[in-house]
């Protein structure tokens, strides 16, 4: 192993996982509290500011998809590499990673920024002042595309190495940064919406150069050499495409098809709007969480799957649906009973208030599931198959569209768009998980050195 790695194929299974999975936790609540941050401020404006600043945000949602392909050759292409014993070549699938991700995130930014106009007009937002306003935030939130997408990296190349601890400092200073920030660009500077965007934009990309430095540069860093830009080859970006374009083209549809579904939203007015934006990230506990444990778990599968030691991937993967099932279970409970708490921290309209402990109801009765979709998926990508949850995310979102919007016609009004998405995450995660079981079965019994994916 490099210098600044942590060896995932021997030492206590949970006590190695939970030294990986809980920094990465902390980086995912953190970027829960750095979009809480914005709420807040933004709802000392108006539910409308949260509704605009939501729907823009959209779009930052979807620029995950194409993070995805750097993210993926960096946790994927490192972990397996350094469980081989080939840091060499893992630095190397790093260098490729920043590469592909800075030409996209080069090229994502400026579609934002030029096609801002027509990217929010497709929401056909009923108050003007509300689609003016997420205009303008989408545009001043564009550049901070380029620095996630090189941050995505830097994050996924010291997840891989074991290395979890460095990227959740990094987090902290760019949480820190925009809670300074907020107030001051939407209130001192007098910017409103557009202030908030502006306060994310520098947040993340002081985050970035910070994070690439350490990457790169410090005594912290995890190569003895390191490029910070490497040309791929054929086989390697063929490599890559295998490994991220399943990933990418299944975070493309859901973002895609929760757009089909805002669509749905906006036609119950901008309360109904702020509703779902803000909602989506108090529940996002659930699935954030859930996330950064799939990242850690990839690390661990793939660099005891490139170590052939079939034995501590079973065992990892078996804690970990137990881990999750109990923060699902939690999460759950907050949601079903606290959801006035938390929607009145960040509004005061008493219809958002009540809307929105609605939805946190009805959007509990996935949580669970989706908890437990995240470590299956984690687990599938370890070893570098990332069909299945591809599959079972496309497959059960189409169906939830038409779902959400037949329940939407109903007598539970915008409600039954919350019932849909509920319904949809239940199938979703209970269908991977099940997949996954299933195909573990058919993975070596004993420890090999075979490189063969047999799920």
């Amino acid at each position: 192993m490099s210098k600044g790695t942590l060896d995932l194929t021997t030492g206590g299974i949970l006590d190695r996982l939970l030294k990986v999975a809980l920094p990465v936790m902390g980086v995912q609540l953190l970027n829960m509290a750095y979009n809480l941050t914005d709420m807040f401020w933004l709802g000392r404006l108006s539910s409308d500011a949260v509704a605009a600043s939501g729907t823009a945000g959209m779009y930052m949602w979807m620029s995950m998809a194409f993070l995805m392909f750097g993210r993926m050759a960096a946790e994927i292409g490192v972990s397996q590499n350094l469980g081989r014993g080939d840091a060499k070549t893992a630095a190397r699938y790093s260098g490729i990673a920043m590469t592909i991700n800075a030409v996209l995130g080069v090229a994502f930014a400026a579609v934002m920024m030029i096609f801002a106009n027509p990217l929010i007009g497709f929401f056909a937002i009923k108050e003007a002042h509300v689609a003016l306003d997420a205009v303008q935030y989408l545009r001043w939130v564009a550049p901070s595309i380029f620095f996630q997408f090189l941050g995505g990296v830097m994050g996924g190349t010291f997840s891989a190495a074991g290395n979890t601890r460095i990227p959740l400092y990094v987090n902290i200073v760019g949480l820190v940064l925009n809670v300074i920030l907020d107030p001051i660009c939407i209130f001192t500077l007098k910017m409103g919406v557009a202030g908030a965007a502006l306060a994310t934009t520098l947040s993340i990309a002081v985050t970035c150069l910070v994070g690439i430095w350490v990457l790169a540069r410090s005594r912290f860093k995890l190569f003895e050499h390191y490029r910070l830009f490497v040309k791929p080859k054929a086989q390697e970006l063929k490599q890559i495409l295998g490994w991220a374009a399943p990933v990418a083209i299944e975070s493309f549809c859901f973002t895609f098809l929760s757009m089909l579904v805002s669509r749905v939203v906006t036609g119950f007015g901008s309360e109904a709007i702020a509703v779902q934006k803000l909602g989506s990230q108090v529940e996002s506990m659930s699935w954030l969480i859930a996330g950064g444990f799939a990242s850690a778990l990839t690390a661990f599968v793939g660099q005891n799957y490139g170590a052939g030691k079939w034995s501590r991937i079973r065992k990892s993967v078996s804690l970990a649906y137990q881990m999750m099932a109990a923060w699902g279970a939690f999460v759950t409970v907050l949601l079903l009973f606290f959801g006035g708490f938390f929607f009145s921290l960040f509004v005061s309209e008493p219809e958002v208030i009540a809307g929105g402990i609605l939805m946190l109801r009805y959007t509990a009765l996935g949580t669970a599931a989706t908890c437990l979709e995240n470590v299956a998926m984690g687990a599938f990508r370890g070893v570098g198959n990332t069909r299945p949850s591809m599959t079972v995310s496309i497959t059960t979102n189409v169906l939830r569209v038409p779902l959400a919007w037949w329940l939407s016609t109903t007598a539970l009004g915008v409600n039954g768009v919350w019932l849909g998405l509920a319904i949809g995450a239940l199938c979703r995660g209970t269908w991977l998980m099940l997949w996954q079981t299933a195909a573990s079965r058919r993975n070596p019994k004993t420890d090999t050195v075979t490189q063969d994916v047999l799920t």
